[in-house]
């Protein structure tokens, strides 16, 4: 619970130190305090491995039926498989498959769907398997991480198009519909090139997607590669559908951006917090088109903050902007090493929703790494009545 001029609630998932990254455990919560949550169910990954033959849940969405869905990864074996696991919202019981035999896709993620446009859109990572080890450019080459978005008919469950975005998009995370439930249009963030695509039906009645966002990457020295892009791990769209925003996760900075204009969105705000290119760090950034300096490191509260912005979450009114640090422990482990071991952290951003503009709390840090079984790696943010990246207006 964070005290100012009201008293807003939100909850964070974390990974401890000692936690076992690879056992994909899915724990379901009913808030019956919503200070005071309580587990009520665990699903055993054997329960998923043997009635749906999945593996690695990841995006959860309460459906109008009642039951709750999550998208998958992986199979038990850890290669890539691109299901959908439903849940009993009363029991929390597991009920099976969402799409049909033989649909599942070659890899999974994230999910969006909109019942008036009859759809369900689906993203891509990469194989659980290859995702443990950290990044590794052989795996990319290899064929091990995805680039396509996926159309799903919503009321048959049957799959019916795929979107292949090229090198350009590969790996599409995170995706938003627009809130307007009559809106047939959307963005996603593809992390590997540090581009967002904008997804749109035709007049035809199919979809397609074009490229309305790119990152310059920057030429550097001192790090695992000569070009560092900016890797967008997280995207959100405001709830009055005016503003998209997204995490630079290895460049270390949240961006603002209006789409009111859905083809032609442009920045109106932006802010660094940590990252991989701070001025008193290893690598040197040798050329660089957007800014003329390297970021200084931010100190917030006596303490400086490691890792980078990585999941994001808005308040309903739009004003505050809560970013965690962690992306995925073996990813962690590889580009900020330190996260493993001082844990993670929450900051607040302060947005200006008039002009556009983002302005860093000072005065505001949740530190995960002084939890007392931490330090923990703390991921997504939820507002336990609902919030901009969970819920889906019918």
């Amino acid at each position: 619970a964070m005290k100012g001029p009201r008293e807003e609630i939100v909850y964070v998932p974390c990974i401890y130190r000692n936690t076992e990254v690879r056992k994909p455990d899915y724990l379901a919560t009913v808030n019956v305090d919503p200070k005071s949550p309580n587990y009520c169910k665990t699903v055993e990954p054997v329960d998923m491995f043997w009635k749906c033959d999945l593996a690695n849940p990841h995006t959860s969405h309460c459906l109008g039926s009642g039951q709750i869905m999550i998208s998958t990864l992986g199979d038990p074996s850890g290669n890539g498989k691109g299901g959908f696991v439903l849940l009993d919202g009363e029991t929390f019981e597991l009920v099976g498959n969402w799409e049909l035999p033989g649909e599942a896709r070659p890899f999974g993620y994230d999910f969006w769907y909109q019942p008036r446009h009859n759809v369900m859109i689906s993203t891509e990572w990469g194989a659980p398997k290859r995702l443990a080890n950290g990044f590794n450019p052989a795996d990319l080459e290899a064929g091990h991480y995805g680039q396509c978005l996926h159309v799903w008919d919503w009321n048959t469950h049957k799959h019916i198009q795929t979107l292949d975005l090229g090198e350009e998009g590969a790996i599409p995370l995170e995706i938003r519909f627009l809130h307007d439930p009559a809106a047939a249009e959307g963005y996603v963030g593809c992390a590997l090139q540090g581009t967002v695509f904008r997804f749109y039906k035709t007049q035809k009645g199919d979809w397609a997607a074009e490229r309305v966002i790119k990152v310059p990457v920057k030429k550097v020295e001192g790090w695992i590669l000569p070009e560092m892009s900016g890797l967008i791990t997280d995207i959100l769209i405001s709830l009055d559908d005016r503003f998209l925003y997204f995490s630079n996760w290895l460049h270390g900075d949240v961006r603002q951006y209006d789409i009111t204009d859905r083809r032609n969105p442009h920045m109106v705000g932006q802010v660094f917090l940590g990252g991989s290119i701070q001025n008193d760090g290893p690598v040197k950034v040798l050329e660089d088109s957007e800014l003329d300096s390297q970021p200084s490191p931010r100190i917030v509260k006596g303490k400086r903050i490691k890792g980078s912005p990585q999941m994001l979450q808005l308040s309903l009114d739009g004003k505050r902007l809560y970013v965690t640090t962690s992306l995925y422990s073996a990813w962690d482990k590889q580009f900020y090493p330190e996260l493993i071991k001082y844990g993670s952290v929450m900051m607040q951003i302060d947005v200006d929703t008039v002009k556009g503009g983002l302005r860093l709390n000072e005065n505001f840090l949740v530190d995960f790494g002084a939890e007392p079984e931490g330090p923990a790696l703390a991921h997504e943010v939820r507002y336990p009545g609902g919030d901009c990246t969970s819920d889906i207006w019918l």
